[in-house]
């Protein structure tokens, strides 16, 4: 039976350094959810906690409505899957498949057949005499994967389980795994680094940074909307100018882009002074009138084509204009002005707190 998953507070202290503070995160019963963030933000030592491995200084964690802190990892009924595979050299396939039944004390014949399923559903089921030396890395992560939820586990636990796989292998092995994860549907906790993964894979992500969490939201809120600089930076690709809002009233405020453009943005609240712009470089367009630069460079990448331009104060911007949408090519050198799509780009107050709706 899936659990759902809470987090209240969640502290995590080595010596003097905080490792997690004030972390609180609710996971919904069957969802996928993925802790995304740099090397050293938190999110292996907050799943550490949530299966036992780490001590907890501070919060409850609970597994739907029992509170697990003094809770053995041994106890805690999850499946986990690791970087580095763990599974056991000298055992065969379906043996390590199988061993965490056997460690539970089912039934042989209903070790049998589980493990046949399991390994079906990962698609190795002909590889089931052979031993790890065997097989291929996507095929030993596969074995990994069928272990960890062959025992159906309240909560599954993934920690950046593809990172040691080739870029085609690791888009063909995401495709696999929220496949058998919704057809399952286990709680699971998924850690990563890559945002493309987690973007491609997740219900819901929670994006984190020295310890906290920045935001939580599904992929499509985190890339259209994010909520600080932070999130704008470290999800894919955004463009940063310096701007002023001269004026707000309602829910729309008059920004001044280098005192060169001036735009209306949808906003949520009232403010006026220095602020910050992030636009993704779909966000931004060729116009006949706008911020003022040239063309250094382009490259074709099949539906679009990204440009790299340069305004008139030395400020790069990547821009992005899809094949379907023009039949123009800018040309290296070409004199262009740049405008934005003032309803979808991100504003921020100069405390770095969002504004725009």
């Amino acid at each position: 039976m899936s659990n759902e998953v809470i987090i209240k507070n969640a502290v995590k202290r080595y010596g003097d350094f905080t490792a997690l503070s004030d972390v609180s995160l609710h996971i919904k019963e069957g969802e996928f959810f993925t802790l995304l963030g740099p090397s050293g933000c938190g999110k292996t030592t907050l799943l550490r906690m949530i299966a036992g491995f780490n001590s907890i200084e501070g919060g409850d964690f609970y597994f739907g409505d029992r509170r697990i802190n003094d809770v053995p990892a041994h106890k805690r009924d999850i499946g986990m899957v690791f970087q580095n595979y763990a599974i056991f050299p000298h055992l065969t396939v379906e043996e390590n498949v199988a061993y965490g039944l056997k460690a539970r004390g089912v039934k042989k014949s209903e070790i049998d057949e589980r493990v046949k399923e399991a390994l079906e559903l990962v698609q190795i089921l002909p590889l089931a005499k052979r031993k790890p030396s065997e097989l291929s890395g996507g095929q030993q992560q596969r074995v990994a994967l069928a272990r960890a939820f062959v025992i159906e586990p309240s909560v599954l636990l993934m920690d950046e389980p593809l990172s040691n796989l080739d870029a085609k292998l690791r888009v063909q092995m995401r495709s696999i795994i929220k496949k058998l994860q919704r057809r399952l549907g286990i709680t699971t906790i998924y850690v990563t680094h890559d945002q493309e993964e987690a973007l491609a894979i997740s219900d819901r992500i929670a994006v984190m940074n020295l310890g906290k969490v920045m935001q939580i939201g599904t992929p499509t809120d985190i890339y259209a909307k994010p909520e600080n600089p932070f999130v704008a930076g470290f999800i894919g690709v955004s463009n940063f100018l310096n701007c002023e809002v001269t004026k707000c009233e309602a829910d729309s405020a008059r920004v001044s882009i280098k005192g060169e453009l001036d735009i209306d943005i949808p906003v949520r609240r009232t403010y006026t002074g220095k602020a910050k712009i992030s636009a993704r470089p779909e966000q931004l367009f060729f116009s006949e009138k706008g911020m003022p630069g040239k063309v250094l460079f382009s490259t074709f990448l099949g539906d679009f084509i990204e440009y790299e331009v340069e305004l008139d104060d030395g400020q790069m911007l990547i821009i992005n204009e899809y094949t379907k949408d023009t039949t123009d090519v800018h040309e290296v050198g070409e004199k262009v002005h740049i405008s934005f799509d003032a309803a979808r780009i991100s504003l921020y107050d100069d405390a770095e707190e969002v504004l725009s709706k």
